[in-house]
């Protein structure tokens, strides 16, 4: 493996979370920074592969940018900590999720493996950049997935370094990887990733160009092999890309094949009775949606905020632009519907983006516009003004209360005619199953009422009724498909 430090450091040492969005997708923010070792042989340099070891599905990628220090560093202090750090450069912090519960903590074979920690191209000289002015960012297949910048990071470098030396001797070549922002997913073969760190002062590392590819040996089996559950595929994913992770096909079928008001009946069984958006209504009565929240919150108007939130690449743009296919853009606007919080033009770039849809418990403008599109948007009321009437775009990807309901990034969100749910992930399964037996029961129901049969004790289904139903039910499953032969 080549990269531009020549002589391997004695360490690679990780931040495990350092950007506020990184921090807001994992869903707490340390106190105080934590950190991994990588090994030195995990170093790689650009146009190198990022190998997929075989078995393995959940390759991550994160873009990180990487100090190298110049000079020994041992009990410094904080406002001392940057003068220790001789180059910049680009980073990639690989890692397979697979194999993370084998090293639990150290993530040592599951972020360790030769090249999973590709760096540069160029070294850029610390003395001539302002640490609080870099910026960050990582493209996958040329779509730009990650872009921060170290005004905002949790914990300064020169803390980082103070930190770390005060117990560990930091030793001139040794690289620190300083965390990654909100974005970071998974590649797969054929994928390419990219990272570049620039300076306000213009100057740039280049793209650090990685390819990912698949190992052409399978591991052996002595050691432990690669397993994932779905808590590991939704952190691998991020919320940036959890509809990839936690609505597989069979998932998003099931949930469209039951009414949304039979979902409310078994959620509301299983002690969950508030988990509608109240409030809102289609712009095309019919359809139905099924999709993986992504939140966008708005504020309540301050005139001496707006100028810096509301205009440029404001929260409600970031949102749109984060939206992955299968995406529900969920928007918070407190219920207040006397302005618009969505528009043609943004509803259609919601669509090219692959949303399975929009809910916001604010206003609509442009509706009839909007309801011309081939994208499901719910929403309070329609009203014909811009968003700067009431609110402030201020964050995205963060808990929300939209209809009075909370909604969490990764969620569920299911709609038709009736208004929309909010389902958790980890029940969507059973509700299908339940939800399927109950409209079987229902259907029975409607069958014998049509026939003339009052409702007492068949409606809810009764122990009198129990034995009929079964017939019935066993008939109906075995009877042939429409179309096949008998």
């Amino acid at each position: 493996m080549t990269h531009p430090l020549g002589t391997p450091p004695s360490k690679v040492i990780a931040v495990h979370l350092n950007y506020p969005s990184r921090a807001a997708e994992r869903g707490r923010i340390p106190a105080q920074p934590s950190y991994f070792l990588k090994p030195p042989s995990s170093l790689a340099g650009t146009e190198e592969a990022l190998v997929r070891p075989r078995g393995c599905e959940l390759l991550g990628f994160e873009g990180e940018i990487a100090l190298v220090l110049g000079s020994r560093a041992h009990r410094v202090r904080p406002e001392d900590g940057w003068s220790h750090v001789r180059w910049v450069t680009a980073a990639n912090d690989a890692g397979v999720y697979d194999l993370r519960y084998a090293d639990r903590g150290s993530n040592l074979r599951s972020k360790g493996a030769d090249g999973f920690t590709p760096i540069g191209p160029r070294l850029l000289d610390a003395r001539e950049l302002d640490p609080e002015t870099l910026r960050l960012r990582t493209w996958v297949n040329g779509e730009l997935v990650q872009d921060d910048t170290t005004d905002t990071l949790l914990f300064p470098f020169g803390q980082l370094i103070a930190d770390l030396s005060r117990l560990i001797t930091l030793e001139a070549g040794d690289v620190i990887l300083t965390g990654t922002p909100a974005g970071a997913s998974v590649v797969r073969p054929g994928d390419t990733v990219e990272v570049e760190v620039t300076s306000s002062e213009g100057r740039s590392t280049g793209r650090l160009r990685n390819p990912v590819t698949e190992s052409r040996h399978a591991l052996e089996s002595w050691g432990a092999l690669p397993a994932a559950d779905p808590a590991e595929r939704a952190a691998a994913y991020g919320t940036a890309h959890a509809a990839e992770a936690l609505l597989d096909e069979g998932t998003e079928m099931g949930l469209r094949s039951v009414a949304v008001a039979t979902l409310s009946a078994q959620l509301r069984r299983r002690g969950l009775p508030h988990m509608s958006i109240d409030g809102v209504r289609p712009t095309r009565p019919g359809d139905r949606m099924v999709g993986v929240a992504h939140t966008l919150r708005y504020l309540p108007l301050r005139e001496d905020l707006f100028a810096k939130y509301g205009n440029g690449m404001n929260a409600q743009k970031k949102a749109i632009e984060e939206l992955r296919p299968g995406h529900v853009l969920v928007m918070d606007a407190r219920r207040d519907t006397t302005a618009g919080t969505l528009g043609d033009i943004l509803a259609l770039r919601a669509l090219q983006r692959g949303a399975a849809g929009v809910v916001t418990d604010g206003g609509l403008r442009d509706s009839a516009a909007v309801a011309a599109l081939d994208l499901p948007v719910y929403h309070g009321g329609a009203h014909p003004s811009v968003l700067g009437r009431r609110h402030v775009p201020w964050d995205t990807g963060v808990p929300i209360a939209c209809g009075g309901a909370l909604v969490q990034p990764g969620d569920l969100l299911v709609g038709d005619t009736d208004g929309v749910l909010v389902v958790p992930p980890d029940l969507a399964g059973e509700l299908v199953a339940d939800c399927r037996e109950q409209e079987l029961q229902e259907r029975f129901i409607t069958e014998r009422v049509l026939a003339g049969q009052p409702i007492e004790g068949l409606y809810p289904l009764g122990a009198a009724w129990r034995e009929a139903y079964d017939q019935w039910r066993r008939e109906l499953l075995n009877r042939p498909a429409q179309g096949e032969s008998t």
